[in-house]
Parts: C-alpha cells; structure tokens; sequence
C-alpha cells in the first residue's frame, strides 16, 4: 500500500515542475532559445546517422540527455513535463524514487555527445528534478560523421547538416582523419565546395589532366586551406573574433582575396600571403575604425 505522505509529496513535486517548465517556457520564448527537447527523428533525417550498435549498460551524465525518439514535446529542453497530462506517471516514477525502490535502467540511442530516450522518459525528468547527476541506463551508440553537444541550437544543426553533406561530397574526414573543419558561417561549406571545384579546374589546366575529386580535396587542403590556417594559428588572429572558427577566417581571408582582385585590380596572392595580409589589416582596423572606416576596408 502507498504512504500517503508518498502520494501528497509526489504530487506537490510534479505541480512544482509543471509551474517550473511554465516559467522556462516564457523565459525561453522571451530569449529564443530552444524550448523542446531534440527529435532523434530529425537528428537523424539532417545527419545520416547509422546505427545504433548496442553498447550495454552504463552509468551516464543526467545533463548529456537532452532528446528523444519519440515524446520530444511532451518534456522541455531540460525534460520538465510540460503538461499534467504526465501526472500519473511521473508522480509514480517519483514515489518509487521517495520509497528507494530500484527501477529498471533507462533506454537511450547516443550521437555523438548527446542522448535521446527511447524509454524512461519520466525517469529522466524525475532524476533531472531531483537533482541525480547520474543515471544507469542501456545504450545503443549510432554513428556520427559530425558532433553535436546538449546546448545544440537550430542554426547550429543546419550547419552541421552542411557539413554532413560537405564530408559526403568530398570524402575530406576519410581522406584527412585529421582535419575538422569548423564553421559557424551558414553558407560556409557550400562555398567551400564551390573552392574545391574552381581548384580542380585549375589543377587541370595546370597539369594538362583529369584530376579526381580526391585528388583536388586533398590538394586544395593541403595547398590552399592549410597554409592560410597555418597563418591564423602562428599569428593567434584568431583571439580577435570572439565565437568565430578558423573556418570562419578562412573564408574571410578569401573573400578579402577576392575583392581586392576584382575592385582594386590587386594580382591574386598566394594563400598563406592572403593570410598574412589580412592579419596585418586586421590588427590595424581597431584603432581606425572609430575615425570613419569605410566598407571597403572591412572586407
């Protein structure tokens, strides 16, 4: 039989939750943030995940959970309930958590950093509330080409399913394990692809072939790509562009190549001298800025 101080203590804890997912529900409208938990479903639709391959039990961060596989609207980002549809049930998963009665492990898929309940859902969020750091759990680890982490944006999700596409197409993670490269530029790997294609084309002229796709990859890499990151690691520009990626400044240093070939006339320099040049008009931009820089010298 059911103490009824159980009962009222469960009760009492799943109305301070409800009214909690409310306040978090507000304050998230209010900011943008993300106000429901990831959909294993669309994870796997942007990311071409495989799997999942059946890792056994193991002891896992409550914080690291943070999607499902299929009630992703029924819990917030941070698996409150978010309505009292879920009464019954979380308030019976919380008795057993007053009553220190064992319950099952849950059942989770993992990508990369983050995982989605398939099953113990209400175990979740009645750890999470309580407080527990950990929880034991059955995991099926799926394969990712990209990573993503539990504070996953929106926009950050369309940039890793670029990326996804950018590795399908090119191979570059198979061919160079050691290069990861990173963007937070929306459009950053389709204009990389689009680099890629221009270098093949000239690689051809140049030595009077074919030259495979991997071969291009590989060669734009390691002669165009790297020599301008080469650049920002010695140089630390880096430091000057708060959130932004070597990517990032890549892909500026070759706009900046670009726009003073085609509205200066400046010849096309090699890419660790781009590099270089933009370092240098870079550092001096801070102290002219105020004075009225104009367009031009921002790029």
């Amino acid at each position: 039989m059911t103490d009824p101080t159980f009962s009222e203590q469960a009760r009492n804890d799943f109305q301070r939750a409800l009214f909690k997912a409310f306040l978090h529900r507000v304050w998230d409208s209010l900011s943008g943030q993300r106000t429901t938990l990831l959909s294993y479903d669309d994870i796997k639709e942007k990311l071409h995940i495989g799997g999942p391959i059946y890792r056994g039990v193991q002891t896992v961060r409550v914080d690291q959970i943070a999607g499902s596989l299929n009630r992703y609207h029924e819990f917030d980002r941070i698996f409150l309930p978010a309505s009292d549809k879920l009464a019954d049930r979380w308030q019976s998963v919380n008795r057993a958590f007053y009553q220190d009665i064992s319950l099952p492990p849950v059942v989770l898929y993992k990508v990369g950093d983050v995982y989605f309940v398939v099953d113990g859902h209400h175990r979740v969020s009645v750890a999470r509330e309580k407080g527990q750091e950990f929880i034991e759990a059955e995991v099926r680890e799926c394969a990712t080409r990209v990573n993503i982490t539990p504070d996953i944006k929106p926009e950050d999700l369309e940039i890793l399913e670029d990326k996804v596409h950018f590795l399908e197409r090119t191979s570059l993670d198979r061919l160079i394990p050691e290069a990861n490269i990173k963007l937070t530029i929306p459009d950053g790997f389709d204009r990389m692809l689009e680099h890629i294609a221009v270098h093949r084309y000239f690689m051809g002229l140049d030595l009077k072939r074919d030259i495979s796709e991997e071969e291009a990859v590989r060669h734009w890499y390691e002669t165009v790509y790297l020599p301008v990151v080469n650049v920002i690691r010695e140089t630390n520009i880096i430091k000057e562009f708060p959130g932004k990626t070597e990517g990032d400044l890549y892909l500026w240093v070759l706009d900046h190549q670009h726009y003073l070939a085609e509205e200066e006339g400046i010849p096309l320099q090699p890419p660790a001298d781009a590099a270089r040049s933009f370092v240098e008009e870079g550092v001096k931009k801070p102290a002219r800025k105020k004075r009225g820089t104009n367009k031009s010298e921002k790029k």
